[in-house]
């Protein structure tokens, strides 16, 4: 197990001592998802996301049976070693539906993953986060269409994949253009 960070080990145990922060219900995005029961302070650890912890080979063999149109999952890479299955022993956190505009983050401290809030989220809001699925070369023509998004943001884009990277604009060689300098 690795090392806990104990600010962070602080503030979810002072939350914890307060009246729920969050419970999980039938989503309108998509699914169940995790609605505020309180106001959220922008800043605040809302929750760990757990699971067992297995290595990326394992995780790709348990899921291997996945019919490739399906696009539930609840793995998350936490670094090119380590992916949590929050289908096994997970909580409520697994439930957090991805959105194009978010009001949470995901981040990693001491090889454990975190969600935060980003703003202020006001009790009955839905959590969501960007969840920014890799993109493989692998991946099937209609791969957007699997990942589509549900989340109803003006400024949806569409798929919870992260965005298409723009091919690279090769530079042109520049050997012709020069003039060689005469010498004398």
């Amino acid at each position: 197990m690795p090392p806990r960070n104990k600010s962070t080990d602080r503030r979810m145990k002072k939350s914890a001592r307060r009246a729920p922060m969050i419970e999980v219900r039938h989503s309108p995005i998509h699914g169940f998802g995790v609605f505020a029961l309180r106001r959220i302070r922008k800043g605040t650890a809302i929750i760990e996301y757990l699971g067992e912890r297995v290595s990326h080979a394992e995780a790709d063999a348990r899921y291997e049976d996945k019919t490739e149109d399906d696009n539930h999952t609840f793995l998350f890479t936490v670094d090119s070693k380590t992916v949590i299955d929050g289908g096994v022993g997970g909580n409520e956190g697994r439930y957090i539906n991805h959105g194009c505009e978010p009001n949470c983050e995901s981040s990693v401290a001491d090889k454990r993953i975190f969600i935060e809030a980003i703003r202020t989220i006001q009790k009955g809001e839905e959590l969501a986060y960007d969840y920014q699925i890799g993109r493989d070369v692998d991946d099937a023509p209609n791969v957007d269409e699997i990942f589509a998004c549900r989340c109803g943001a003006q400024n949806c884009r569409g798929s919870m994949l992260a965005p298409a990277k723009a091919p690279r604009k090769r530079r042109a060689r520049r050997t012709a253009g020069r003039a060689k300098r005469k010498t004398r």
